[in-house]
């Protein structure tokens, strides 16, 4: 009992530092808003249409929205893939959905198709890269996780290739630095839309994991055990994979590739409460999110050209992975 009090508790708490982070962001920018200023605009949202208004409802919030749910997206689908294939190196990009949508999102843009039209390809090339992870997996006859993650190694590497055609064959002066900008990661382009956009997925898809997440413990195990345990372990797996690829391809339609989120938030989520998936999924979706409004606030404040997302998530998430393996191997015994 004592130990789900302090989950609760630790849940509150972040809760608590996600809400005081959006109210930080919305004040943070080239235009700075006094706190006060801000609550009063969220406690009329109807005010008008002075500057403050439109910089809190038309920018920002939308922006700081978007974040929240790419970066609780990634470090849910990070952890879960992490225990489905009982390996902690394990991240979004194993699955090759990341770079399935990536392609997607390069061939849109060389082709020169509307935003709308761009998420869409974005999102089916995710999907898509799942699907055929699947066949290559039934080819063998085989569907175990070594399989899927060599299967997931090879797409990826296919997938990379072809975002590396997209951007050979593509225009030097307009079109390529708007595919290197858009695979460095960005929510420059936020708007309630595609909020909308990436809510309906990424909910959806939370929401299931969390239903499962105590079966999700069972796939942490060997087939065999799970099996004895009465756990449909195919079928299960496939179900958990489809949702960590709508998480994933849900994020790169909106905000382009971003890497080391699903692979350190997850650890520093284990840290704080363990491998039980039952609390750790909550907690990382939520230091998931707050992480990437952190990141958000340094992109488009740091200096007055904005930096990509991409950049310092790997800037911050290479040093903090460094320290948690260090961390966690004194803890552990010899």
């Amino acid at each position: 009992m004592h130990a789900d009090r302090r989950f609760q508790l630790l849940q509150m708490l972040l809760i608590a530092l996600s809400l005081l982070l959006v109210l930080a962001s919305l004040c943070l920018g080239q235009y700075q808003l006094p706190v006060m200023t801000v609550i009063h605009q969220l406690a009329h949202p109807f005010n008008g249409q002075d500057i403050a208004s439109q910089i809190v409802w038309t920018v920002r919030l939308p922006r700081i929205t978007l974040a929240f749910l790419a970066g609780a997206a990634l470090g849910l689908s990070g952890s879960t893939l992490q225990g489905v294939f009982r390996n902690p190196l394990v991240d979004p990009h194993i699955i090759g959905v990341t770079s399935g949508a990536a392609f997607g999102g390069t061939l849109a843009i060389l082709l020169g198709l509307s935003p709308w039209m761009m998420m869409g390809s974005t999102f089916a090339c995710g999907l898509g890269a799942l699907g055929l992870i699947y066949l290559i997996a039934s080819l063998q006859g085989r569907e175990n996780t070594l399989v899927l993650i060599l299967s997931g190694i090879i797409l990826s590497g296919f997938f990379a290739a072809l975002v590396s055609l997209m951007q050979y064959l593509a225009d030097t002066e307009e079109t390529l630095p708007n595919i290197v900008f858009w695979l460095l990661g960005s929510f420059a382009t936020a708007n309630w839309q595609k909020v909308a956009i990436a809510a309906l997925p990424v909910l959806l898809a939370s929401l299931l994991l969390f239903a499962l997440r105590w079966r999700i413990n069972l796939l942490s195990l060997d087939a065999k055990d799970a099996r004895s345990l009465g756990v449909a372990v195919t079928p299960l797996r496939r179900c958990v994979l489809v949702c960590c690829a709508l998480l994933v391809a849900a994020q790169v339609a909106v905000s382009g590739s971003i890497a080391w989120v699903g692979l350190v938030i997850p650890h520093l989520a284990r840290l704080l409460v363990g491998a039980d998936h039952r609390r750790l999924l909550p907690t990382a979706f939520w230091l998931g999110g707050s992480f990437m409004m952190v990141v958000d606030d340094l992109a488009r404040t740091l200096t007055a050209a904005e930096i990509p997302i991409g950049i310092i998530t790997a800037l911050l998430g290479a040093p903090v992975f460094t320290f948690l393996l260090i961390y966690t191997s004194r803890r552990s015994p010899q």
